[in-house]
């Protein structure tokens, strides 16, 4: 395999609807930022890339099939190679993945990945009932499927195995919408509370309004190049680039039907033991055995042996706050049922940033500096992407520049997760991006 990197990145504003632009400006929208911040124009970007992969999640949404072809010839790509990539909430990670492939692989020097979501075109329940068709539809679905009903089964599992409270999944909230305050792309800016969260509207006990993420429409674009193709991109644009580094990816699987998935012993991380998980039902319902196998793979290739200590930053998959502290123990930042005072020790939370309470580690490891999707927004085909882009301008040590605000940087970032999930953790990815120059 030949080295990947990621060259440029671009978001859109995520909102609850654009009623401004369809899906293909929307994605140009992505793209043109993307192009222009390495200081290319559209006429070099068809001169220079070699293909593309697109995302999104639904074609209900769109109501349009071929999305991604209509996508590539809005962005004056044809007749060069195209797929569409969909995997439920993972749908953007597994693009993301995708663009890493075509450069890993030889098959292209430079390749764009972009995705995208116009959730706003359907009624909220009638969104919540396509994306409830990513579940088991002859099982899981009639049974009254929506995800926040999983959601608030597995999390109450959770409680009941580990003693997680309800106030430790209203910090997540706290601190991802928090965070979004600062991000000018997020679709929630506002600072909340603990109170907040618990007296908002309850949907699936114990998980309320301001537990769950957002449904949104939004783009992201992000160009991968060979050490090749960044060559080129440096020639063409006239200066010397600041790449990140692809370092590694991992993904995982687990059975649709939560019924069918085995108790087994705990997949092990290279900072774990055996007897640290003596006794435990595993996965259960209260952990992502695909998201345990997506890190593991990841940091293998990556050369992670303590995620704690040498990751500096994760962009995490949050549609729920139970799921982002569930997620907590699969990737190894804490042991299995120790993710409610993971939260609690302030760990997650970004150093400096007054939160309104106090943490006693506050900022070792902060997750979702961006906002996540809980209130950044969580345009499903482009979430993935997102997660990317602001991975790769932290690393750049450019947040201020991007955000006209430097309050959510990370200090001498150097390496940082982006980490993608679907359905009850059916597909989970993790990728590992480091600085590169």
């Amino acid at each position: 395999m030949r080295d990947v990197y990621v060259v440029s990145g671009g978001v859109s504003k995520f909102a609850k609807a654009r009623p401004d632009k369809t899906f293909q400006p929307m994605i140009k929208e992505a793209y043109d930022y993307a192009l222009k911040d390495i200081g290319l124009d559209f006429k070099q970007g068809i001169e220079l890339i070699d293909g593309t992969v697109a995302s999104y999640f639904s074609d209900h949404f769109l109501r349009q099939l071929m999305g991604g072809a209509m996508a590539q010839d809005y962005l004056g790509m044809d007749p060069k190679p195209n797929k569409r990539i969909e995997g439920g909430g993972a749908t953007g990670g597994l693009c993301f993945q995708g663009g890493w492939e075509s450069i890993a692989s030889g098959r292209m020097d430079v390749c764009l990945s972009y995705g995208w979501e116009t959730m706003s075109h359907v009624n909220t329940w009638k969104g919540n009932e396509f994306i409830a068709l990513a579940s088991d539809v002859s099982f899981d679905y009639p049974v009254g499927g929506f995800y926040s009903g999983y959601y608030a089964m597995m999390v109450v599992r959770h409680m009941k195995e580990y003693g997680t409270k309800v106030e430790q999944m209203a910090l997540v909230s706290v601190k991802n919408h928090n965070n979004a305050f600062h991000n000018p792309y997020a679709q929630k800016r506002r600072k909340i509370t603990i109170e907040d969260v618990r007296n908002s509207e309850m949907v699936a006990w114990p998980l309320t309004m301001l537990d769950i993420c957002v449904m949104s429409d939004g783009a992201a674009a992000i160009l991968f190049a060979s050490e090749e193709g960044l060559n080129k991109l440096e020639k063409a644009s006239g200066q010397r680039l600041q790449p990140t580094k692809v370092t590694g990816v991992g993904s995982g699987m687990d059975a649709m039907r939560m019924a069918d998935r085995p108790h087994a012993d705990v997949i092990l991380l290279p900072h774990e033991k055996p007897e640290d998980y003596k006794g435990l039902k595993y996965p259960g319902v209260h952990s992502f055995r695909s998201g345990r196998m997506a890190s593991k793979l990841a940091y293998q290739m990556a050369g992670i042996t303590n995620p704690l200590q040498e990751i500096d930053f994760v962009e995490l998959h949050d549609a729920y706050t139970s799921s982002e502290i569930q997620t907590y123990e699969d990737m190894g930042l804490c042991k299995y049922g120790e993710g409610g005072k993971f939260v609690e020790s302030g760990a997650p939370f970004m150093p400096g940033l007054d939160y309104g309470y106090k943490f006693p580690e506050q900022g070792s490891v902060p997750v979702n500096p961006s906002g996540g999707l809980i209130a950044c927004g969580h345009p499903v085909g482009a979430t993935g992407l997102m997660q990317a882009v602001f991975a790769h301008w932290q690393l750049q040590n450019t947040i201020g520049k991007h955000f006209g605000d430097p309050t959510l940087q990370v200090k001498n970032a150097k390496r940082g997760a982006i980490h993608s999930h679907a359905g009850t953790g059916t597909y989970v990815t993790v990728s590992i991006l480091e600085k590169g120059f």
